[in-house]
């Protein structure tokens, strides 16, 4: 039996934003990453392409339940960034990324009050450039069907929003769907009513899928 998990988020794509306050330019750049080793590396990329700036500060998350976190505020006073921008990636729910927001310093001081609000702002505007999407827990079934079947497993289907893969036609119907772990049970019981019990339903696996 699956223990249940949750839903969580991720980013497709990577993305920039940039706001100014009191004249220092705060930049956000974020990318999705699997491991340490790839959200350090992006953050060196981050430092040498922004050399001249006062301050790279950064956090990432890694793992469906966010078992890997790390922040810096990089000569920031302690709080002030490293840890703003690591609660809005947790406040998302959004896992496996890295945001560095980069400052360029204007020449007036923000205070501590300041700087958290601009590093937030400045991390809600990357994300929001960035591609987010859902993963979801659920299970991959390989149905097999006659011919007769067919139609009425595309019904259901589309009925729930359930993209079909990998159909196969030979002297039978052969394709894959990806399911939500908790309408799996429903939808068994769907397909082997529709098909009167001929089509053959087998689990491949448990897993995460972009929903």
């Amino acid at each position: 039996m699956d223990i249940r998990k949750e839903s969580y988020k991720v980013i497709a794509r990577g993305g920039v934003g940039k706001i100014e306050e009191k004249k220092s330019v705060f930049i956000a750049n974020t990318a999705p990453v699997q491991t340490e080793e790839e959200a350090l590396a992006f953050i060196e990329a981050m430092k040498k392409k922004y050399w001249d700036a006062r301050h790279n500060c950064y956090a990432y998350v890694l793992g469906d339940s966010a078992q890997v976190v790390r922040f810096s505020d990089d000569g920031e006073p302690s709080g002030t960034a490293g840890k703003p921008i690591l609660e809005v990636l947790l406040g998302m729910e959004v896992r496996n990324l890295v945001v560095v927001v980069t400052r360029y310093f204007g020449g007036t001081l923000l205070g501590t009050g300041g700087l958290v609000r601009a590093y937030t702002q400045a991390a809600q505007a990357g994300m929001e450039n960035s591609l987010v999407r859902t993963m979801k827990y659920g299970v991959l079934l390989r149905i097999t069907t006659d011919y007769n079947g067919i139609g009425k497993i595309q019904y259901i289907m589309g009925l729930r929003g359930i993209t079909i893969e990998e159909p196969e036609y030979t002297d039978a119907v052969s394709l894959k769907v990806k399911v939500p772990y908790e309408e799996e049970e429903a939808l068994k019981k769907e397909i082997t009513e529709a098909t009167a019990g001929k089509a053959k339903i087998e689990k491949l696996e448990s897993l995460y899928y972009i929903a």
